[in-house]
């Protein structure tokens, strides 16, 4: 953590440095002492340590400056740090208006020119001014501010991208935070969202890759060739990484959002095997990246993979900036996500009240709220029970006659006994209503017999399942809904003679492409469990084995 600093403004220079060398011998030990010549150069001093977050004191500031005056600096100054101490080095000439300054700008003290010996004149003061102001300060949050609006659909990614990346932030909403106003003032006219890092660096309305870049995360590959190349890092990404790494293979997985896939989207499994009092999506996927870092895997996030491109033994993955990764074999796992909600409305609220997944980002903003989750399935039966801890009520919206024929019993039982949430069956929603966030939904009940307009802060949309294979060529054979055949279900498509047939039939898990596999949920036949798609990804890895004991 910085020192907070101790700011001295003087236009006289021999002055200045007279101060400067007092303060430091005295306080230089706990805290960092910054000087100016200028009230200009003094606030643009200050608008840059604000923007890295860097506490501040106190102030000794001389009231005879050309340009701006002490107190005039002080009111300035007063917009990046109310709670900076604030003394005035006046001449005699000068009390009336020091005095006057205590009251109009609130100084704290004022001291006469010259201040020797400092042990006598000046210390004493400044000393009690710190401890006072030492006795009520509470270290700044040193990770990554966002500043932003609260129901803007680009804040909302920033936040969930952050969250789900194990990357500590914190959420500064411009219209109700007073150091939200302080930051944005600080930087000048700024396009929001915007990011402030600890060293000062700032970015504004920046993408997921722009992002990634800032905070330190892994964008592009180190090695020019590897063994496996994984895509998709939830849970079969996750486990393939691990367990090519442990066994020898150079491994990277291509990560488009965050690891943990869907999967790492859940507040909490609860029948996940050795977790006997359940685990968050989000921690089992943070102990699995530790897992894979710790063999060695390569984590790319925030990378886009656009096609997969075979040639003889070769294999490259081509991403979305147009760089490759070269490699001799490929598991895809990119996992499925959420079908969009098809009713009016849906689409321009998406982001500002309206989520697909839980978007555990947004518990603070629905606290005593009404909260509608869409969807009857595991998933939206946890993301009920999460947000049950925050909102006033939570309505689950399913179409079926019940919740057991896609719910886990222990998820039931926990909704049942759950007295703020509330199960309608044969319910959808038709409309959602609201101008720049979510205020209203539309319900059609009982099948469609009644309709019904209620008030809501936010909604959670599970339906379905879309695999995330529009990026594939047709030479990776697809069931109709788009989810990659494999093993027994397939075989070597046309295009694959580009390659060179094995005399074989494909192994267990390859697609219609030698050297191409696929686990998890994107698979054609998978269970869409989280044990079931990690299962798969370990299973891989022996049949990537045997095709690179072939090549």
């Amino acid at each position: 953590m910085s020192k907070p600093f101790v700011l001295t403004l003087d236009d006289d220079e021999n002055v200045l440095q007279a101060v400067a060398r007092d303060l430091r011998g005295e306080y230089g030990s706990d805290y960092r002492i910054l000087r100016a010549s200028s009230g200009s150069s003094a606030l643009e001093l200050l608008a840059e340590r604000k923007r890295r977050g860097d506490p501040s004191a106190l102030f000794l500031v001389d009231q005879r400056m050309p340009a701006m005056s002490g107190v005039e600096f002080l009111e300035r100054a007063t917009d990046f740090y109310p709670d900076a101490k604030r003394v005035l080095l006046t001449a005699y000439a000068d009390t009336d208006a020091a005095i006057k300054a205590i009251n109009d700008v609130h100084i704290d003290h004022y001291l006469l020119k010259p201040w020797d010996p400092p042990q006598e004149k000046l210390f004493p003061v400044l000393t009690d001014l710190l401890q006072e102001w030492k006795g009520s300060y509470r270290p700044p949050f040193e990770g990554v501010r966002v500043v932003g609006h609260q129901w803007a659909p680009a804040s909302h990614r920033v936040k969930e991208f952050l969250a789900r990346n194990n990357i500590p932030y914190r959420w500064l909403d411009v219209e109700t935070n007073e150091e939200a106003g302080q930051l944005v003032a600080a930087a000048g006219d700024v396009e929001l969202p915007c990011l402030f890092l600890s060293d000062g660096a700032m970015a504004q309305n920046p993408d997921n890759r722009e992002i990634a870049e800032l905070v330190g995360l892994q964008t592009m590959a180190d090695k020019p060739f590897y063994d496996l190349v994984v895509v998709g890092a939830g849970p079969a990404g996750l486990a393939a990484a691990v367990y090519g790494a442990s066994e020898g293979l150079k491994t990277i997985a291509v990560e488009e959002q965050a690891p943990g896939g869907q999967a790492g989207m859940s507040s909490k499994i609860e029948n996940y095997l050795g977790f006997p009092g359940g685990v968050s999506g989000g921690d089992l996927a943070h102990r699995a990246v530790s897992q894979a870092k710790r063999f060695g895997v390569e984590i790319l996030t925030a990378q886009r993979v656009a096609c997969i491109k075979a040639d003889g033994p070769c294999r490259a993955v081509v991403l979305g900036d147009g760089t490759s990764v070269d490699c001799r074999a490929v598991l895809v796992a990119t996992g499925v996500s959420y079908r969009w909600l098809e009713a009016p409305g849906v689409q321009d609220l998406t982001g500002a009240g309206i989520y697909y997944g839980a978007a555990m980002t947004e518990g603070g903003s629905v606290r005593d709220k009404s909260v509608y989750v869409v969807g009857g399935a595991n998933s939206a039966g946890q993301a009920a029970m999460y947000f049950s801890r925050y909102a006033e009520t939570v309505t689950m919206l399913v179409r079926g006659e019940s919740l057991s024929t896609s719910m886990s019993q222990y998820l039931i039982d926990q909704i049942g006994g759950t007295p703020n949430i509330r199960v309608w069956t044969r319910s959808e929603v038709t409309e959602a209503i609201g101008d720049g966030r979510l205020e209203k939904l539309v319900i059609a009940r009982e099948g469609g017999e009644t309709s019904e307009t209620v008030d809501a802060t936010a909604m959670f949309i599970f339906i379905g399942a879309k695999p995330r294979t529009d990026w594939l060529d047709e030479r990776i054979a697809r069931d109709e809904h788009g989810f990659v055949m494999s093993g027994s279900d397939t075989e070597w498509s046309e295009a694959a003679a580009l390659v060179g047939y094995p005399d074989r039939a494909p192994f267990p898990l390859e697609t219609s492409v030698p050297g191409v596999f696929c686990a998890g949920d994107v698979r054609h036949g998978s269970v869409k469990r989280v044990a079931s798609a990690v299962g798969e990804g370990s299973m891989a890895v022996m049949f990537v084995h045997r095709y690179l004991g072939e090549v």
